[in-house]
């Protein structure tokens, strides 16, 4: 900016350079206004007027607003478009700006207003209740490096939850991956820069400033009660405290004590499995189509959160595995319970989220009602199930977490209203009877109304004047209003009315009764805001003192809810419980595809089962068949199961037995990244190389068409060697989809794997898929019958069979896939020589009189079209 600006741009301009590349939220009156590039944006993306005010350097300014009252639903809207937005707000009223000008000897008339940025509101630093949404985490992550160790912060500052742990530099995206994190934030200089991360300087992330502010925000000298940090998680956790910091102008959010994520703790998976398996997103980026979507039935979201979370990191402990397992066990064998249980949940308000706003200072007398309600739901919840004898082991550890808090739920009960409302500035959220002095204003202030609405009828009777109102607005306070034709009686100097506004069709006046009566509705009306305000204050500190304990609450409720989720799930779909186990097998019984399954009976069609049994000396699968016929979703409704045992679920099939899996890999489909330069047979390779490194004897692996992205030859012999490696090497749990014949010769030299197809059958020319599997390789494939099916143009078809019998009848002669090629015509000329010899053979046949012909000249003509064919 240039020139000479006025004083309001140049406090704009000023707050602009400190905001960056933020959008600036410039609060003027009842508006939050943007200027410049910043209103071009805004007004693009919010679907508002762009208007101009003023000039600077010559040219009109850019502008455009949003109310302050409606700014949740605007700044939601500018944070999924991917913008940052700063706050600056008035810090000061314009009396108190006017004040300051006399003090500092400058006109009152020039005083402006005092403003200051009082929060950044970026993707990962959300809490307000309209900003987010109720089933999905909202995950802010910070990464760094040291000594050639990634650290990793995490946190959701909507609830405080805060994990660290540390991986490998080539282990990185997958940990991001499962995060999945709405904001990333880095240091200056990071490599590998992952898209939109922010970049924060390098003095924030070191480990001693890390221990420091964990050691200040928990009031601890110590963190080990926590657990032992390495230095790259403390370093982490150093930037992601100070980027807080930073956004909320040095206010911090809640911050739970931090939890050490061990990575031998939960099954692996990277970002391409997670995306081809589409656990918690379709490969269209919704959640609909995606396995979240098919197996949720919590009823808060809290608990679809951490159904979300499990999914993301299944377990990889026999233990916890079988404890979470018996917990949906038990939901599912007391369908009384578990419907009681479900509907306690359903009334529960988000106590987590609503403890993070409060802490961090952004909360609302209705979170301070529903910490009372969730609370107090909390503890019917406790005698629900104290009440049950021979209770699993994770409830009996849960039922600790859903009492104890009697005495702070009595007081909030006492306190508030049934209903408190959203806004605290008006008051009327603290409850009568709670404090005496605050009943009496109360009083005062309500006498004082009587008093004017009796006084209203007195003005009526004395003027004669029915229809005179005593009206109350923000400008003028209370005031007597007429219509215009009886003012005059109101206007008389001994009349004891003052003049105040004429307006178009009404005059309006005061009156020194009136005045003083207004005079104490104002005064016991602000005492009464502040006493409402400092009762607030008390009840947010009495609440942030129990802060880990209501966290804990939140957890066990969102647990409960998961568990009776999938009780209900396994029992709408007769699903079972998975036996785990630490030995090197997969046994599935009738396993089906639980999003295929759901999609195929909202039409009411059923899905196929299919068996799945992987050993130490079976633990390579190679599945033929035709396309369409159930190979891709046999695949991954097997990584599936798995996916869903580990996570401590049950699972679509009559019967399975898990061995635990370290890693989790799915190469199915692939597609271009054209941001990294990567063709879809690159990405490809890329995800398959990746397996080859990592998979191990303990992980499941499922690869489809590996080698389809290039030449048939080249094809081949990487999907060969893949699969050879596959079996001498990694020796991994696998399922191999292929189109390759030629890779069935490979059971003659693999001793554990084993051939398998999907059948299909041709009838009338017509190809019916079955979706069965069954043991041996494929015959064939079917392709031309599939595209038919698609609706491939029929000359297209025929040419491609006659191609196709040609290839056959080479390899069969000389034993090359290509032999016979150089007989093929031209498919114009081909097409050409098919149309003359149906000329001739209709010419034949047209010449033929049937009625003439005996049964052996009839039998001798057949033969001889049979010949010319």
């Amino acid at each position: 900016m240039s020139g000479s600006p006025t004083p309001m741009m140049a406090q704009y301009s000023n707050l602009k350079t400190e905001a960056g590349d933020c959008l600036l939220f410039y609060r003027m009156g009842d508006f939050f206004e943007l200027f410049f590039e910043d209103a071009k944006i805004a007004a693009g993306v919010l679907d508002i007027a762009l208007t101009t005010r003023g000039e600077h350097a010559g040219e009109p300014v850019p502008m455009c607003g949003v109310p302050v009252h409606a700014a949740e639903n605007y700044l939601a809207r500018l944070i999924r478009a991917g913008c940052r937005v700063a706050i600056a707000e008035q810090v000061e009223t314009p009396e108190e700006a006017k004040a300051r000008a006399k003090r500092e000897g400058t006109p009152s008339s020039k005083a402006l207003v005092k403003r200051d940025i009082v929060r950044f509101v970026t993707a990962g630093t959300l809490t307000e209740e309209a900003l987010l949404e109720p089933r999905r985490a909202n995950m802010l992550a910070a990464v760094c490096d040291l000594r050639g160790t990634c650290g990793v912060a995490a946190c959701d500052i909507s609830t405080g939850a805060m994990q660290l742990e540390e991986c490998e530099p080539q282990r990185l995206p997958a940990v991001l991956a499962r995060i999945g994190a709405s904001e990333i934030v880095v240091p200056e200089g990071w490599n590998d820069m992952p898209v939109d991360a922010v970049v924060r300087p390098r003095g924030d992330f070191s480990s001693d400033r890390g221990e420091a502010q964990l050691k200040k925000v928990h009031g601890v000298a110590t963190l080990d009660g926590f657990a032992q940090f390495s230095r790259a998680m403390l370093a982490a956790a150093g930037g992601l405290v100070a980027y807080l910091e930073h956004a909320g102008r040095g206010d911090l959010p809640l911050l739970l004590p931090p939890t050490l994520r061990a990575s031998g703790g939960h099954m692996a998976m990277d970002e391409a499995t997670r995306a081809s398996l589409e656990i918690l997103a379709s490969q269209q980026g919704g959640r609909s189509g995606s396995l979240i979507a098919a197996i949720d039935r919590c009823v808060t979201g809290a608990g679809a959160r951490q159904l979300a979370e499990d999914l993301s990191a299944p377990l990889a402990e026999r233990a916890q595995i079988e404890a979470r397992l018996a917990l949906v066990d038990y939901m599912l064998g007391d369908p009384l319970l578990r419907g009681d249980l479900r509907t306690i949940l359903r009334s529960l308000p988000d106590i987590g989220r609503a403890l993070g706003r409060l802490v961090a200072g952004r909360g609302s007398p209705r979170d301070l009602g529903q910490i009372r309600d969730g609370l107090g739901e909390a503890r019917r919840l406790h005698e629900l199930l104290k009440a049950k004898g021979e209770r699993p082991a994770l409830l009996d550890q849960l039922l600790p977490s859903l009492a104890g808090h009697g005495e702070l739920t009595d007081l909030l009960s006492r306190a508030l209203v049934p209903a408190p409302p959203t806004e605290r500035q008006s008051g009327g959220y603290i409850a009568q009877g709670y404090d005496a002095a605050l009943d009496e204003l109360r009083e005062v202030s309500g006498s004082a109304r009587r008093a004017i609405a009796a006084m209203e009828a007195r003005y009526r009777s004395e003027t004669d004047t029915p229809s005179l109102k005593i009206k109350h607005n923000g400008v003028l306070g209370y005031f007597i209003e007429v219509p215009s034709k009886h003012a005059d009686k109101l206007m008389d100097a001994d009349s004891g009315f003052t003049h105040r506004q004429t307006m178009a069709n009404a005059v309006r006046f005061n009156s020194l009764t009136l005045h003083e009566e207004a005079s104490r509705i104002a005064e016991a009306g602000g005492h009464a805001l502040a006493a409402e305000e400092s009762h607030f204050e008390e009840l947010v500190d009495r609440i942030a003192a129990r802060r880990e304990a209501i966290a804990a609450t939140a957890a066990a409720l969102a647990r409960l809810d998961v568990a009776a989720g999938q009780a209900e799930r396994a029992s709408d779909g007769e699903w079972c419980r998975p036996r785990v186990s630490e030995e090197p097998m997969l046994a599935i019984e009738a396993g089906r595809h639980p999003v295929v399954e759901a999609a195929l009976a909202a039409n009411g069609e059923r899905f196929v089962a299919n068996d799945c049994s992987l050993s130490e000396k079976d633990r390579l699968w190679l599945v033929g068949g035709p396309n369409m016929g159930g190979k891709s979703t046999f695949l991954r409704q097997n990584a599936l199961i798995v996916l869903m045992a580990q996570a401590g679920g049950f699972v679509p099939a009559r019967s399975a037995h898990i061995g635990l899996v370290d890693q989790l890999f799915s190469r199915v489909g692939a597609s271009d990244n054209l941001a990294r330069g990567r063709s879809t047979f690159m990405v490809e390779m890329v995800e398959t190389a990746a397996i080859l490194s990592q998979a191990s004897e303990r992980s499941f692996v499922i690869l489809d068409e590996v080698g389809r992205g290039t030449s048939t030859y080249d094809g081949l012999a990487l999907a060969w060697a893949v699969a050879e490696a596959i079996h001498e090497t990694n020796r991994s749990r696998c399922l191999f989809a292929t189109h390759y014949h030629e890779m069935a010769r490979l059971a003659d030299s693999c001793d554990a794997l084993s051939l398998h197809h999907v059948r299909a059958k041709e009838w009338k020319g017509d190809l019916v898929l079955l979706h069965e599997l069954s043991e041996g390789a494929a015959d064939r494939s079917y392709g031309l019958a599939v595209a038919k099916l698609a609706g491939v143009p029929a000359p297209v078809v025929k040419r491609a069979r006659s191609v196709l019998d040609k290839l056959e009848k080479g390899r069969a002669e000389t034993g090359g896939i290509a032999a016979g090629l150089g007989e093929l015509p031209l498919f114009a000329a081909a097409m050409e020589a098919e149309e003359e010899e149906c000329d001739t053979l209709r010419e034949k046949l047209e010449g033929v009189d049937v009625d003439a012909l005996s049964p052996r000249e009839a039998l001798d003509l057949l033969y001889e079209l049979k010949r010319e064919i």
